[in-house]
């Protein structure tokens, strides 16, 4: 089967509150669930909210967590992406992305880019992600990438080499650059710029899933989407309100893609790999 419906969950999440916030994802998944999703992405840090800053440990979970176990038990009816902050036996504290399936946790990632200028002050109080996979899911080979990680086309560029065919993003990006009349934020426009970029060159499914609310003064703009490999836009959540944005992705356009422009067939690695080598040894010139 090649055509897959999934659902992106577009929500508020209220900040270190575990309980309300898992309450939201179960109501969340239930209509995911009714409308024929058979997985929903929820945004970054879906379940503690974003400027943690001094409450990520009250707030963190390892992995063994009998909390998560209400999620594991939902993941028997749909497929779950969620964030958190993952506490791990080392009392590293990350920002993570779990892929839930058929009651288990079937891949983590990480968060390798921490954003650390202007109101972003991650790195001061989590662990940076050392990993970017592939892994199968439901939906097909897929990659998780973490908000500031989509900043970096290093990144995306790995997963694709590894396989990917779908891009998925959880994110948590407030607005920048002013909300004119008629205009989203400035740093909206450059995400929807990335998402559909990405989607072409790495002829790859991306599912967007950004979260809504005002927090800590910052306003989450939202305007989760689903972008095909062609770069054309399958659905958009509006800006600012809360939604489940439910749509179709269909394998037969991956390999459409593929064929049209066979990009990864005519990647050189080695080359890559090569010239890498050569910057670290040497420096940029």
């Amino acid at each position: 089967m090649s055509r897959h419906t999934i659902a992106l969950a577009q929500i508020n999440p209220a900040l270190g509150d575990l309980e309300r916030n898992l309450a939201v994802h179960e109501k969340t998944a239930e209509e995911a669930i009714a409308r024929g999703a058979r997985l929903v992405v929820f945004p970054e840090l879906s379940l503690t909210g974003y400027f943690l800053k001094d409450i990520v440990s009250s707030v963190a979970l390892p992995l063994t967590s009998p909390f998560l176990g209400r999620l594991r038990d939902l993941s028997r009816r749909i497929d779950l992406i969620v964030g958190l902050v993952e506490e791990t036996p080392e009392r590293l504290f990350y920002n993570a992305a779990i892929y839930l399936s058929l009651g288990e946790i079937i891949h983590v990632h990480r968060k390798v880019y921490l954003p650390t200028y202007g109101i972003f002050d991650e790195q001061r109080y989590l662990a940076e992600g050392g990993r970017i996979r592939t892994f199968r899911s439901g939906i097909g080979r897929s990659a998780i990438l973490i908000c500031e990680d989509m900043w970096h086309p290093s990144a995306a560029c790995v997963a694709s080499l590894d396989g990917m065919d779908v891009l998925i993003s959880p994110s948590s990006s407030p607005g920048r650059g002013g909300l004119e009349e008629g205009k989203t934020f400035a740093n909206a426009r450059a995400w929807e710029t990335i998402n559909r970029a990405y989607a072409q060159l790495f002829t790859c499914y991306v599912l967007y899933a950004n979260r809504v609310g005002y927090e800590d003064g910052a306003c989450f703009w939202g305007g989760s989407e689903v972008i095909a490999p062609s770069g054309d836009t399958v659905a958009k959540a509006e800006y600012v309100s809360e939604a489940i944005l439910v749509a179709d992705i269909d394998h037969a356009e991956v390999r459409r893609a593929r064929m049209a422009n066979p990009l990864l067939r005519d990647e050189r690695i080695d080359v890559t790999l090569q010239e890498l080598e050569r910057i670290k040894r040497e420096g940029a010139r």
